[in-house]
């Protein structure tokens, strides 16, 4: 199946480069467990892909926990430095990073990540982090008003490349459901890798779906095939 040609690739970080869903899954078990409250797959999913204030109201909203914002996040700050100092890459994306790098595709990356979090998750990957034009992150960026589902930082991050291309010719890869709506409203094709247990209801607005980036297929979207 193709889909409409793109010349420009802009890539979520948590979840779709690294694998740190189950440390952020921990942490925020953990804070909830000190509340003697339970952080339930529900609430993750509302909160998989929010910047870390939208993290902090959802998770203190739904839970019902009695903790300021700044208090929550001191709490999250001190344990992603713990549990996120070197999250593996996921399956399929060093592969697929190096080729388009190869073949000149601009990527950036647009990621709910302050830059604090970002450091730290990616220090031992700079090898790859190295290859993106730029990297926007959303708790942290003073241009993205919005954090994901709205569609500012895919936009922001679109109009940052030197071509500042136009959104239709852009081409979002994400692992979360809210990441998908962002990118769909900023007028942008979005292919979806989500986690196995997400229901097939919330895959429907993504362009595509595909269960590992191991089975993506560039030229899909007209970019340049792998070498066989």
């Amino acid at each position: 199946m193709q889909f409409k040609p793109v010349t420009h690739v802009i890539f979520d970080m948590d979840g779709l480069i690294i694998e740190s869903e189950s440390a952020y899954k921990r942490i925020l078990s953990s804070i909830a467990k000190q509340f003697g409250k339970e952080f339930t797959p529900e609430v993750e999913l509302k909160i998989l892909g929010t910047t870390e204030k939208d993290t902090a109201k959802i998770f203190l909203s739904e839970l019902d926990i009695s903790l300021s914002r700044e208090e929550f996040l001191d709490l999250y700050h001190k344990q992603i430095t713990v549990e996120l100092q070197n999250p593996p890459l996921m399956p399929g994306v060093e592969k697929l990073i190096k080729h388009f790098a190869k073949h000149k595709v601009p990527i950036a990356v647009a990621t709910s990540s302050s830059t604090q979090a970002l450091s730290i998750k990616t220090k031992n990957h700079q090898h790859i982090f190295k290859l993106f034009h730029h990297i926007v992150c959303g708790t942290t960026d003073l241009d993205v008003k919005n954090g994901k589902p709205a569609p500012d930082i895919f936009l922001v991050c679109a109009s940052r490349f030197p071509e500042n291309p136009d959104p239709s010719k852009c081409l979002v890869l994400e692992d979360a459901p809210n990441g998908i709506k962002g990118a769909v409203s900023a007028g942008m094709q979005a292919v979806l890798v989500p986690a196995a247990t997400l229901e097939e209801e919330r895959r429907k607005s993504a362009t595509l779906v595909v269960d590992s980036l191991e089975h993506f297929r560039p030229e899909q979207f007209g970019l340049p095939a792998f070498e066989l």
